[in-house]
């Protein structure tokens, strides 16, 4: 089904893609039967309050994008899902998938070690550039400069504490074009990974890394669905997420206790969270937050962030019964 609010009209569109404006929104919601009648028939609809939430920020300027799914399928929720935003560190996941994925094939051994360095190659021109580790979330890789680190190590990094370190020297072994070719494979069908982290001439001359709301439910669908990589590597990268550091988005929606397995990105004005979550005595399910807008102002895109998810529990909640 699809639910426009009252008083709005259909959103304009950018490359022939929808997108949330203080005018428009449009909710796109596929339940299941029992979910159509809540448990109490005056409490308020979960997708109006879901709505109310997101047109506060539509008015303040901010484009926020959704995808909920259950796991079982029984039902979804799209908002602006085919918005195309960039991705800022969510790509972090389709790096540990593919490395996950040369692992099964033997491709690779994710024991094995490699040497921690700083300097790389634009994909732009083939200059170098250098990370630096102030501007870096996880300082510490950049103390073994020269060192030897197992390749699990840093994906552990990479997905835990963020690192831009670990992640530029894993998206050599895990290959861009790879990565594409699983994504597509995997139905993702517009998400983006190009580059490493700081490419400064690339991200200049518009080469970034860029998802939707939609691909990246795709993705984190495949760590919970379906048999595209071995079960103990599904297992081992939903545990890696789970030891995510940054839990102010997403898990801030949810009660003490929930298992969320999640992955933050952001930038200048990009605020974005991918999770699968785990309900006790429910199936799982997975909810993707992309915000832009709120230049400088983390804790109100946290605040929306939680916010959403709070909402999407609650519905999730409601179809269950």
């Amino acid at each position: 089904m699809v639910f426009t609010l009252p008083g709005t009209r259909r959103p304009r569109t950018r490359l022939g893609r929808p997108v949330v404006c203080a005018a428009a929104l449009l909710l796109v919601l596929v339940p299941a039967a029992e979910a159509q009648t809540p448990a109490d028939p005056g409490a308020p609809d979960p997708r109006q309050r879901i709505a109310d939430v997101i047109r506060g920020a539509v008015t303040d300027g901010v484009e926020v994008a959704v995808y909920y799914r259950a796991v079982d399928g029984r039902d979804s929720l799209l908002v602006s899902p085919d918005l195309r935003m960039h991705a800022a560190s969510t790509m972090k996941v389709p790096v540990m998938l593919q490395l996950f994925l040369d692992q099964d094939a033997g491709r690779l051994d994710l024991d094995d070690p490699m040497t921690v360095r700083t300097d790389f190659r634009s994909i732009l021109d083939g200059s170098v550039y250098e990370l630096d580790g102030s501007s870096d979330s996880e300082q510490a890789l950049y103390t073994l400069v020269g060192s030897s680190v197992p390749r699990r190590d840093l994906i552990e990094r990479m997905i835990t504490r963020s690192s831009n370190l670990a992640t530029n020297l894993l998206i050599a072994d895990a290959d861009a074009q790879r990565i594409t070719t699983t994504l597509r494979r995997l139905g993702a069908d517009s998400i983006e990974v190009l580059r490493g982290v700081e490419d400064i001439p690339a991200f200049e001359a518009g080469l970034s890394n860029t998802t939707t709301a939609r691909d990246m439910g795709v993705v984190m669908r495949a760590l919970v669905e379906g048999d595209v990589a071995a079960e103990p590597s599904r297992r081992e990268m939903l545990e890696i997420l789970e030891r995510q550091q940054f839990r102010a988005k997403i898990p801030a929606g949810v009660p003490d206790g929930v298992r969320v397995a999640n992955k933050t990105g952001g930038i200048t004005g990009i605020h974005h969270d991918a999770a699968i979550v785990f309900p006790d005595g429910d199936v799982p399910y997975v909810l993707v937050v992309l915000i832009r807008g709120y230049p400088g102002e983390f804790d109100r895109a946290d605040a929306l962030a939680a916010a959403v998810s709070a909402e999407v529990w609650r519905l999730h909640g409601a179809g269950s019964r």
